[in-house]
């Protein structure tokens, strides 16, 4: 397996990211000790990122979300408050 220091990762970052998606793992080493390993995804890890839409029909959005409080916020950027003064 190649071994390649810090500053050649990122140097050549791009390629060696692309080269370890095609299977070819190498370990990152800094001061000539090893400190990670980088690997291709597997199949499995691969299908949990594509994660838009995860949570479709598990939240409930009201009708009137973009009104919501409306009068409240406009209250506030005008100074105004709706509690009374003491």
């Amino acid at each position: 397996m190649q071994t390649v220091y810090i500053h050649e990762a990122k140097t050549h970052l791009s390629r060696l990211v692309d080269e370890a998606a095609k299977g070819k793992a190498f370990i990152i080493a800094k001061a000539g000790k090893p400190m990670v390993k980088v690997t291709p995804l597997s199949e499995q890890e691969l299908k949990g990122v594509d994660k838009l839409g995860f949570m479709s029909g598990e939240i409930l959005v009201p009708d009137d979300f973009d009104s919501m409080a409306s009068s409240d916020i406009l209250n506030l950027f005008e100074g105004k408050s709706d509690e009374t003064p003491s």
